[in-house]
């Protein structure tokens, strides 16, 4: 929530401290934009330790992001973050010649022509295309200890993982990780029901960094546990100590008792070593196989393996629920992070989403990178870190790509009116449009509460990039009158006109049914203003988002690493 000042204007709101602020370089770092151009232009060559990649899956969905009632419910209108389906068009062409007519390795070219004759001119091929341009750049980046997880669902993992191999080199798989993201489904008629999603993880080279992952201890393992010596070293298990393979060097006799067949799993020093410690276990009879202890107290628990059963998916009343609906388990990216990365080391998340990487790196003391290509996804990763970790953390990160002065926003405009709009009235904690089209002249919602009860006022918003004129600030003072809200503010990025501020002035005020505090029905700002720091005269604004719950588990050096 902003705070207000004595004169009633809003605070500095989510993007503003980062438009006026000056260029600075941090651990960490937030990139708004295309993420092929931000790795080509502003990710250096093997820089980065880990990847983890959530692409759209080329579904056909329109995927949302939820933004929150007055009540605090999920919203029945519903931002539209993104669509997910890549078409076939001049931009696909243009990459894919780009591909075949650049530096991409041989083998990458010929498994895109491969793909081209096997697939056709279509969705699926723009897809593997775009994909492919990027993870060409995302090897490029990583160091040679580096690993990457690709998160598919099985609809394309089998496309992908070919290009995969001619990125990375078929030696360099790792795994094809199994993720049951759902339970059972009902639905599935004539099939079984779809219920798992696919990483694919390769490394740069042989050399990766992994860390074994283990699962907790639960009954079923502890139970194996069933003897104890009564010594206060606890329960126990025998584990064999044969060699599952011929080891001719170890067919030692040791105490009387013969070698197994393939000989033992240790050498003599390390046998003498463990009966010396009481670890051995020796049968009544000399032809029998001697055991080595194994204490509860001392295992870590049955290894993590390819299939992932123990992370559920989350589920609509999770306090982790963000509202995005691509949105993946703190749980699961953990233990990605913890298995393939070291503290310190860089976190790449090219389609960062709603910031769920770049959280749990946060969390586990590495330092990171996220990229997206809408402004929504920035402000809510930005909305997230912030509540998660405290204020604080601001001054940890930079975030890059989002206009700092008048070139910058000029600029996003004439790549995205859209995005510049969102960009405008999120400066304003507002909440973005649903769509592009059928607004009637508005453009984002701002809302602030009456009472404690949870009741509040709208402030209607209306952006204008191009020319403006007196017409239009009368259209947004009718459209406040029409809709029964409470002010409106009007958005150029010229400074207005005398015309215009005249019909602002003839809107009238309004007054707080609480405190009785006047305000002026309508205002207009311009963008050079907003980037100043200069906000409308009006009571302190509700945040839009759903907010992540703060961590009370962190100490203050790893909070703001």
């Amino acid at each position: 929530m902003t705070l207000t000042s004595s004169e009633g204007e809003v605070g500095a709101g989510r993007f503003a401290a980062m438009a006026r602020a000056p260029e600075r370089q941090h651990a960490n770092a937030l990139y708004y934009g295309d993420n092929l151009d931000v790795l080509r232009r502003d990710i250096p060559t093997e820089s980065v330790d880990l990847v983890y990649l959530d692409p759209p899956f080329n579904s056909n969905r329109k995927y949302s992001l939820l933004f929150k009632e007055k009540s605090g419910d999920a919203s029945r209108a519903q931002m539209e973050a993104f669509d997910d389906t890549w078409t076939w068009d001049q931009d696909a062409e243009a990459v894919y010649l780009d591909l075949l007519n650049g530096s991409a390795p041989l083998k990458v070219k010929d498994a895109l022509e491969a793909m081209r004759r096997l697939l056709g001119d279509n969705d699926v091929l723009a897809y593997i295309v775009m994909m492919t341009a990027r993870l060409v750049e995302l090897h490029r980046v990583m160091k040679p200890t580096a690993s990457l997880y690709l998160h598919c669902d099985p609809t394309a993992s089998h496309y992908l993982k070919i290009m995969l191999d001619a990125i990375f080199g078929p030696t360099n798989f790792i795994n094809e990780v199994v993720w049951q993201r759902t339970a059972a489904k009902g639905d599935a008629r004539r099939k079984f029901g779809s219920v798992h999603d696919i990483l694919l993880t390769y490394g740069k080279t042989q050399e990766y960094t992994f860390q074994p992952a283990f699962l907790e201890k639960d009954l079923t393992y502890t139970g194996r546990f069933s003897l104890d010596d009564h010594d206060g070293r606890g329960p126990y298990r025998l584990a064999p100590l044969d060699s599952p393979n011929p080891r001719p060097n170890l067919t030692y006799e040791y105490k009387g008792y013969l070698p197994p067949a393939n000989g033992w799993r240790v050498s003599r020093e390390v046998m003498e070593s463990l009966d010396a410690e009481g670890r051995l276990a020796f049968p009544a009879k000399s032809s029998g196989r001697i055991s080595r202890k194994h204490y509860l107290n001392e295992q870590e628990g049955r290894k993590v393996s390819d299939v992932w059963t123990d992370i559920p998916p989350l589920q609509a009343a999770s306090a982790e629920k963000l509202g995005y609906p691509t949105q993946k388990p703190l749980t699961l990216l953990e233990r990605i992070i913890t298995a393939s990365s070291n503290p310190g080391d860089i976190v790449l998340d090219p389609f960062c989403g709603c910031g769920t990487t770049v959280d749990a790196a946060q969390k586990l003391g590495r330092r990171w990178i996220g990229i997206d290509v809408t402004t929504l996804a920035i402000d809510l990763i930005d909305a997230r870190l912030r509540h998660t970790y405290g204020e604080a953390i601001r001054a940890t990160y930079d975030i890059l790509g989002i206009p700092r002065d008048m070139t910058g926003a000029e600029a996003l405009f004439g790549r995205s009116p859209f995005e510049f709009e969102r960009w405008c009235v999120m400066l304003l904690d507002g909440q973005p449009n649903e769509k592009q089209v059928g607004d009637k002249g508005i453009d984002g919602v701002i809302r602030f509460p009456l009472d404690a009860k949870g009741t509040s006022e709208r402030v209607l918003v209306s952006v204008k990039g191009g020319a403006t004129n007196p017409g239009h600030v009368r259209d947004l003072v009718g459209t406040v009158e029409s809709q029964h809200a409470g002010m409106g503010i009007f958005i150029c990025m010229r400074p207005p006109t005398a015309g215009m501020i005249d019909a602002a002035n003839h809107s009238g005020t309004y007054r707080h049914p609480a405190n009785g505090q006047i305000f002026p029905k309508v205002q207009i700002l311009s963008v050079e203003q907003l980037l100043a720091g200069q906000r409308p005269k009006m009571p302190m604004a509700l945040l839009p988002y759903f907010q992540a719950r703060k961590r009370t588990d962190l100490h203050e050096p790893d909070a703001l690493f």
